[in-house]
């Protein structure tokens, strides 16, 4: 199945590494116009840089934006709708893992990751949504985890901001079909990149990083971790028109890891 995104432009928050950056690369080669959110501007230098040696014919932005804040999100937003005059797809991706005990998160703590997961999402979707339904098209992907579904001891703020996710794509599944805007979940499980690197480099001790990634990998079903490239292989058919009769679903991307389907 050759799956094209020619003609579409997609906004991917957190873009500028791991799993974010894998998707710009797979939708850019498809032929999609791609705009990363990132806050590093060297970071979203190199990035560009990567996209567009696998681009096609899209063009590439990439927007130095804190997406925990609306301010930022709005100029991002306004300089992507300059470049593009368009948003058919977008890609919730922002965030890394906070997993702690219940007991020793703060308030402050709870209010920045739902700040950084929960409200950026709300506020690229009420951004980009009504042109979806103007033009009734659209894709709209939350990255979530698996803990979303099946939250553990020690998870938090992460599992609880992730089960909002889950939630609010439910909700835009059922407003936007009407209007063939189509929302999805991917659940990312063990997945090699840049949070594993530093993952690595706390926990690591003297093993070295390929050792690390395989002991890490036996825990999962498929006996490895997954790669960035998988995970973007669906998120690239979730934005495709072959993708057209899927929506309010949560697919996990976890080697089968998850006990929650």
């Amino acid at each position: 199945m050759d799956i094209r995104l020619d003609g579409k432009s997609a906004i991917v928050t957190g873009g500028s590494k791991g799993l974010g950056l894998a998707i710009a690369k797979e939708y850019a080669a498809s032929g999609a116009n791609v705009a990363v959110f990132a806050r590093d501007p060297a970071a979203l230098a190199d990035a560009k840089g990567e996209i567009q040696k696998v681009g096609g014919k899209g063009k590439v932005a990439a927007i130095s934006c804190d997406v925990s804040q609306a301010a930022p999100i709005k100029a991002a937003y306004d300089q992507v709708m300059a470049e593009f005059g368009k948003v058919d797809i977008l890609v919730n991706n922002a965030g890394q893992s906070q997993a702690n005990p219940f007991l020793s998160v703060s308030d402050e703590a709870w209010q920045a990751d739902f700040d950084l997961k929960v409200f950026a999402a709300i506020r690229l979707v009420r951004l980009c949504m009504p042109q979806m339904q103007e033009r009734k098209w659209g894709r709209i992907i939350n990255v979530l985890n698996i803990g979303a579904k099946a939250p553990g001891p020690r998870s938090v703020p992460t599992s609880v901001s992730r089960a909002a996710g889950l939630a609010i794509t439910k909700v835009l599944a059922h407003e936007g079909a009407p209007h063939n805007v189509l929302v999805n979940a991917l659940h990312v499980g063990i997945i090699v990149s840049d949070q594993i690197v530093r993952r690595h480099k706390r926990e690591g001790a003297n093993v070295s990083l390929e050792a690390f990634i395989a002991k890490a990998g036996e825990a999962v079903p498929l006996g490895r971790m997954g790669k960035a490239e998988e995970f973007a292989a669906v998120a690239t058919f979730l934005a495709s028109e072959q993708a057209g009769y899927v929506t309010g679903t949560s697919i996990n991307v976890d080697g089968g890891r998850s006990p929650i389907w």
